[in-house]
């Protein structure tokens, strides 16, 4: 990797090679599945990893904040999903920024948030895209698709003149807690289940439901079986990270996504290194710990892509990185001014630290990126 000498770190690298790579085997994955691709954009918020996205898909994509929502409309992206449950106080925001594009859908889990959303949209006099969250095993957000006031909600929601009831939305978000493969399959597996099953008794009791929408990165990487399903909504799979690869996702080949650093301690004696990416260029998502307990906080690779298996990235400060090597590594050939690169745990996390990615294809510095700030 020819990157000049002088360059400022810390630095968010994107790997141009692996990013295309990894968009173009989801898109490839969920046709060959028989669904459709309306990717997230939350990872990286850049038009130019966007674009690669919805190559050969709909051009749907699926945004997490408002300010990616008016943004990316603004690059030219007219049918977008908002998937977090939109609270009352941003309905008016969403509904005018809607009347922009062809589409801008939200999501409720709740009578309150439907009735706001009605109440919002009656003043606006249209007709709002709304999504019903379903709790597929996360139990994070949703509605119990087992309840009776899930069912109520639905039909509420479809019954409304102000809402266009779009259909149910799920994200196995608790495929993070897996292990190995298998393991994402099985829950892959109750995704799908759960969610289609709710449309389907949804529709036996009546209520139409035209999409039946689920989504995340790991259970995507492995789902054999996509039948029932509409769209799906995976994003971290454009970077990919090191959490991804400990649990099977993906390979630490295939991640698109790393932080420059320099080496600015050196301590042999020690067994110890410092470097200059903190907790403000990495975050301190704690990894795959169920995983690995000595996971760290990120991968180290040297500058040109190599594994340092004996180097764990074992605490952070603000500014700082400590790096151990283990009383058998000879850390005299990494002196102050050696440059490393950390693949990060949560590369979504890391890459929202940046103002700016450097964007590289081979060993060769192509371009920057800028993504989107704010909420």
């Amino acid at each position: 990797m020819n990157l000049p000498a002088d360059l400022g770190t810390p630095c968010a690298l994107v790997d141009l090679d692996a990013v295309e790579r990894n968009t173009l085997a989801m898109s490839e994955r969920v046709a060959r599945l028989g669904s459709r691709l309306r990717p997230h954009v939350k990872t990286h918020k850049t038009v130019e990893a966007a674009k690669l996205q919805v190559r050969g898909a709909f051009g749907g994509i699926t945004v997490s904040t408002l300010a990616e929502a008016r943004f990316f409309a603004q690059a030219g992206f007219r049918d977008i999903t908002y998937a977090v449950p939109i609270a009352p106080a941003r309905m008016r925001e969403a509904i005018e920024l809607g009347r922009s594009i062809d589409r801008l859908s939200l999501l409720v889990d709740s009578e309150l948030a439907l009735r706001a959303l009605q109440i919002c949209s009656a003043a606006q006099q249209v007709r709002t895209p709304v999504f019903l969250k379903v709790d597929c095993g996360n139990h994070r957000a949703g509605v119990d698709p087992t309840s009776l006031s899930a069912r109520k909600l639905a039909a509420g929601l479809a019954a409304s003149k102000h809402l266009d009831f779009r259909g149910v939305l799920a994200h196995a978000g608790h495929a993070y807690a897996c292990r190995d493969r298998d393991e994402i399959a099985r829950v892959a597996r109750e995704e799908r289940e759960v969610t289609v099953g709710f449309a389907k008794s949804l529709r036996a009791e009546g209520t139409r439901v035209d999409e039946v929408s689920i989504g995340s990165t790991p259970t995507l990487s492995v789902a054999d079986d996509l039948t029932g399903i509409t769209e799906v909504r995976p994003g971290n799979y454009v970077f990919f990270d090191a959490f991804q690869a400990a649990i099977g996702s993906c390979t630490l080949a295939d991640a698109a996504f790393s932080v420059l650093t320099t080496v600015v301690g050196s301590y042999p004696d020690r067994h110890r290194l410092v470097v200059d990416a903190g907790a403000l260029a990495l975050s301190k998502d704690p990894g795959p710990r169920h995983v690995d307990a000595d996971a760290g906080f990120g991968q180290l690779l040297s500058e040109p892509g190599e594994l340092q298996a004996g180097l764990r990235l074992t605490a952070l400060s603000q500014e700082h990185g400590h790096i151990e090597g283990g009383t058998g590594g000879d850390l005299s050939r990494f002196p102050v001014g050696t440059r490393l690169r950390v693949v990060a745990n949560h590369s979504c996390l890391t890459a929202a630290l940046f103002d700016r990615y450097l964007v590289v294809r081979g060993r060769e510095l192509v371009g920057s990126w800028r993504p989107l700030r704010g909420w």
